[in-house]
């Protein structure tokens, strides 16, 4: 337990960046599940556009400290070769 009113601060301040962080991810997971969904049933159009629209969150989510940059880059190079495959 944070003692010193210092350590008190950070610790309501982590609890909040942390609110933050996990609400954040949870939105670029979920745009990344509509580009999922897009390639799984099949429909290019509709997935290039998930795509689209999930690749500056999930950059935005690397430079707020949320995803590491070459796990973004990995994520959005995979999912594009894969929307590139379909039909």
């Amino acid at each position: 337990m944070a003692n010193s009113p210092q350590s008190q601060k950070r610790a309501r301040q982590a609890e909040r960046r942390t609110a933050v962080n996990k609400a954040r991810r949870s939105r670029i997971r979920t745009y990344l599940r509509k580009v999922e969904e897009a390639i799984a049933s099949g429909d290019k159009d509709a997935a290039a556009a998930a795509l689209k629209a999930a690749q500056p969150e999930l950059m935005r989510g690397v430079t707020k400290g949320v995803f590491h940059k070459n796990t973004a880059s990995r994520k959005i190079s995979r999912l594009s070769s894969r929307v590139k495959s379909l039909g």
